[in-house]
């Protein structure tokens, strides 16, 4: 197989990277790889904590997809065995350990939503359980050798947590030196991480180096900024877009965020050449509103198709720039004469993950009937014989309500 240049791989590579660690050997390694025309093994490993992905995952797996279409080899490592632990990079207190079951399930809905980035013909998958599992507890003191306390103190989460005089448990020393033994056992050439996991990523270059491997470089990616334009994009933090989220609901998304936001965007989740980059800069500079519609659509037709943008564009630009009411909303019916709380309504159109959410959006106003704010939590509808309203929930969601007497 043929490879491109090394000066054309890292221009791909340098493209929305914080930091190689160290560069120079990522160039010797992608020489010695055209030189012996071999792939080199580039490794994610992902803990599968939760089961739904959102754009900040896809910064990494992007980049993973960019080195197979460079023609190396992809490895996703499914942390089954140190899910088991619990990752605690950026953590401020012990995160749960998962069950064997929820890693299951989890590990299987994080592959399914990665293929939509990744190439699945060409994506080696690997359980780490494979290797760590067999370790006995002599194989485990051996490998605590190889890291001090000192050094493990040095990391951001750990030293907030000793200051505060917050629990730290002995257990969590163990991630990083198991993450490390993934690189020692794969042999990996690079491991991709974001700026959270440059502590973990490093270790396992140190215990390659122990080995008498030849070191993996570390790649460290950004952590994308969510919709707030404040925190990391995070399900906790509610300001996630998820990759399999409803076309319309991603492209409404996208255009809430603030136009800081929309060169890093182009340049991390989309596949605009890199040459026309800075031409995008310039566009969310001087029309910051018709660039953010263009990234919308580029990043739903992405994950969905061009007709699931088309109306995405289509339905946003009638309810948030006309403010009118779409032709084909859902329709509601209930019974004339029947009395129903607001709050189940509302959970029957699906537009709200819960009751907690509803009344939140009912406090704020974000709720209407026939244009009409209600901000009473509870409300509630009597359907008469000739009840034909329109609710709306939130900026985009519509639905028609009526009783069976129309």
């Amino acid at each position: 197989m043929g490879f491109p240049s090394v000066e054309e791989q890292m221009e791909v590579i340098r493209r929305g990277t914080v930091e190689i660690i160290p560069e120079e050997e990522l160039e010797d390694k992608l020489k010695k790889s055209l030189e012996e025309n071999r792939p080199l093994k580039i490794k994610l490993g992902c803990d599968p904590t939760r089961p739904d992905l959102h754009l900040g995952h896809s910064v990494i797996l992007r980049k993973l997809r960019q080195f197979q279409d460079l023609g190396h080899e992809a490895i996703l490592i499914i942390g089954d065995f140190t899910g088991l632990i619990g990752d605690p990079s950026g953590q401020n207190k012990t995160r749960p350990a998962l069950s064997p079951e929820e890693i299951e399930k989890n590990a299987k809905s994080y592959f399914d939503q990665a293929s939509l980035i990744l190439d699945e013909e060409k994506t080696t998958i690997k359980y780490n359980s494979e290797w760590l599992g067999k370790m006995n507890f002599e194989d485990v003191i051996r490998l605590s050798s190889k890291l001090t306390v000192a050094r493990m103190i040095e990391r951001d989460d750990f030293s907030r947590r000793f200051e505060n005089n917050d629990p730290i448990s002995l257990h969590e020393f163990l991630y990083p030196l198991a993450q490390g033994q993934d690189s020692v056992e794969l042999e990996s050439d690079v491991e991709l991480g974001g700026t959270d996991q440059k502590f973990n990523l490093l270790v396992g270059r140190q215990l390659q180096k122990e080995q008498d491997q030849n070191p993996q470089v570390c790649l460290m990616m950004p952590l994308l900024v969510g919709p707030d334009g404040v925190n990391k994009m995070s399900k906790s933090y509610d300001n996630y877009i998820g990759l399999t989220e409803e076309p319309r609901e991603m492209y409404g998304k996208i255009l809430s965020i603030p136009d800081e936001l929309i060169y890093p965007y182009f340049e991390l989740l989309t596949d605009i050449p890199v040459e026309q980059l800075p031409e995008y800069k310039q566009k969310a500079e001087e029309d910051p509103r018709n660039t953010k519609h263009e990234l919308a659509y580029t990043i739903t037709r992405l994950y969905h198709n061009q007709n699931a943008a088309d109306d995405a564009r289509k339905y946003i630009e009638q309810t948030l720039v006309k403010n009118e009411v779409p032709e084909d909303i859902p329709v509601l019916t209930f019974e004339a004469g029947s009395e129903h709380r607001l709050l189940d309504i509302i959970k029957e159109t699906g537009f709200t993950d819960s009751n907690a959410e509803t009344k939140r959006l009912i406090q704020q106003g974000g709720v209407a009937i026939d244009g009409e704010k209600i901000t009473d939590k509870g409300y509630s509808m009597t359907f008469k014989a000739d009840t034909d309203v329109t609710l709306k929930v939130g900026k985009r969601n519509f639905c028609r309500l009526t009783s069976n007497g129309v």
